[in-house]
């Protein structure tokens, strides 16, 4: 169970639909995540849990309802808009980190706040303190393919989190490693992101990550069950 978190909501979902061609991935999702606030969404493989995140995320438009950021709908921002929310209120982890292999540990972790043009020397020291939180500030100059899979994720953690964005998307992120590795990249993660009041949407098909979670939805036929607390 995690720590008391804010009643303020900073996400909403609204009736959204998601569609591919005919297909229907996600049906009619009333959604509220609060600031700070952890939430899984568990499901079995094609049940529209990974669809409704990156709908959620502003990656794919929902074709029908509406989703909220701050109170500014989603529908509303033209491309560029909606890349600047992306880059400068979200953060993303993915199953297998997604490093950029020609960067260093150090400049993969600052690539959000480059991207958002800080100057490298800031940023690189960002990226220190938050490899430093996650027990990696001696590998920061080395590249992707000089780390273990489970210091990987946790770079990847800490790229998400370096430039203290509002909510973390975060899609299988211990999907690729063992029991051991999964359990301990994941608490790093959700005891940084609390540490920094930024909420988290978690998707797993793993009930034990789930339950690390403050709130818990299982998906089933791109329907969003009910909400419960853990």
């Amino acid at each position: 169970m995690g720590e008391a978190i804010s009643t303020s909501e900073i996400l909403t979902a609204t009736g959204i639909d998601l569609s591919y061609g005919s297909q229907l991935a996600v049906r009619d999702v009333h959604l509220s995540i609060s600031r700070g606030e952890v939430v899984a969404v568990t499901g079995q493989s094609g049940s529209g849990k990974s669809s409704l995140l990156y709908c959620l995320a502003g990656v794919l438009p929902a074709t029908r309802g509406q989703v909220r950021f701050e109170g500014r709908s989603l529908g509303d921002l033209d491309d560029e808009e909606i890349s600047t929310l992306r880059r400068e209120h979200f953060g993303f982890v993915f199953q297998y980190g997604e490093l950029l292999p020609e960067l260093t540990v150090e400049e993969n972790t600052a690539l959000p706040l480059r991207l958002a043009g800080h100057r490298k020397g800031p940023a690189l020291a960002a990226a220190g303190e938050v490899l430093e939180r996650l027990g990696l500030g001696e590998l920061r100059e080395r590249r992707p393919a000089q780390v273990s899979g489970g210091q990987s994720q946790r770079v990847a953690v800490a790229r998400s989190l370096v430039h203290r964005p509002a909510i973390v998307f975060a899609d299988e992120p211990t999907g690729s490693l063992d029991s051991a590795n999964a359990s301990a990249v994941l608490k790093e993660f959700l005891d940084l992101a609390r540490s920094r009041g930024t909420a988290v949407v978690l998707v797993t098909h793993d009930r034990a990550i789930a339950a690390q979670a403050d709130t818990h939805y299982t998906m089933t036929d791109g329907v969003l069950g009910s909400r419960g607390v853990m």
